[in-house]
């Protein structure tokens, strides 16, 4: 598998009037076609940040203060709004949280859906119709032609967001950086969108970023997974390695705190502190005020991604001597 999405050394900024706040510093990864990328961290690690960086939908005064974003080889982080905009949805599909900022209410979702397709896809209107009905099916809406000339208000929340995952699919872009696209679905429309993404990595060589909070997801669905914190990657492996076998104190954390079917415990274990904000980064390690296997190099020194077996992780436990 070739690297379909490169993104080296991201940093992204906030200027306020009491200075420069860095919400992304310095995150490099990158996913093969064909891979799906699990991204999780706690709210305000920056996994969304990082998504809609990618995709060119930074909210202003964000900015992209360094580093590289590339797809296919070719950079876009440095593309104007027109260029960017023909990217996505042809070659970069979004699939959002809340499917209400996605879908435009005067619009019936068949049209919503024909036109994405015929703005990037040479299609006839009759063949553009049924492309999007097919596309309402795979992703579980009940009788799809008959709801073909709906308007988003006659779904359900769990719908909508079936058709939201639907708009980002439907013009078969080469990735797909879906954000929390389960989160308002219920267990079996979950499982049925987690085979649905799984299937167009097999049959398309699609590349999915898959942002979530809920490891049991990323468990079932990604290929491997990079672990945020505070703005950095934390730990970054296959993700059978990353569950089983955490490497960075924060993973371990995390890990920790899911109840577990195989072993009974009165209270499960928890990460004390919060996540530091913006404007109080901790130097040395950002995790050390938390970190139960803290030492000195931990709170004077940053550690950048280190070897750790499979994995690699941001931690001072891996280093050599």
């Amino acid at each position: 598998m070739t690297e379909l999405l490169e993104v080296r050394d991201l940093t992204v900024e906030f200027p306020t009037r009491h200075g420069v706040l860095r919400a992304l510093d310095r995150i490099s990864f990158a996913i093969k076609a064909g891979e799906i990328l699990g991204v999780v961290g706690e709210s305000g690690a920056g996994k969304s940040l990082t998504g809609a960086a990618i995709v060119g939908l930074l909210e202003r005064p964000g900015r992209i203060a360094a580093g590289e974003i590339r797809l296919d080889g070719s950079r876009i982080d440095n593309l104007a709004a027109e260029p960017l905009r023909r990217i996505r949805g042809r070659r970069i599909g979004m699939i959002f949280q809340d499917p209400l900022t996605t879908l435009n209410p005067l619009y019936t979702i068949g049209r919503q859906l024909t036109e994405t397709m015929q703005t990037h896809m040479r299609l006839s209107d009759a063949d553009a119709r049924r492309r999007a009905t097919g596309w309402l099916d795979r992703v579980g809406i009940p009788a799809a032609a008959q709801r073909f000339d709906a308007y988003p208000h006659e779904f359900s929340g769990g719908q909508r967001q079936r058709v939201v995952i639907a708009l980002a699919l439907c013009a078969e872009p080469a990735l797909i950086v879906a954000d929390e696209p389960t989160t308002a679905l219920d267990v079996s429309i979950q499982a049925q969108i987690i085979t649905l993404l799984k299937d167009l990595t097999r049959d398309h060589g699609t590349a999915v970023m898959l942002i979530t909070h809920d490891m049991g997801v990323i468990a079932e669905t990604a290929d491997r997974v990079a672990v945020m914190y505070a703005g950095r990657i934390a730990e970054i492996g296959p993700v059978g390695a990353v569950i089983r076998h955490p490497a960075h104190p924060y993973t371990d954390g995390l890990m920790a705190s899911i109840p577990s079917l195989e072993h009974r415990v009165n209270r499960l274990r928890q990460i004390d502190g919060a996540m530091p904000r913006l404007d109080a980064i901790p130097s040395g390690c950002r995790f050390h005020p938390r970190c139960p296997r803290v030492f000195d190099r931990c709170r004077a020194q940053q550690p950048e991604l280190l070897d750790a077996g499979p994995t690699r992780a941001a931690c001072w436990l891996h280093a050599d001597g």
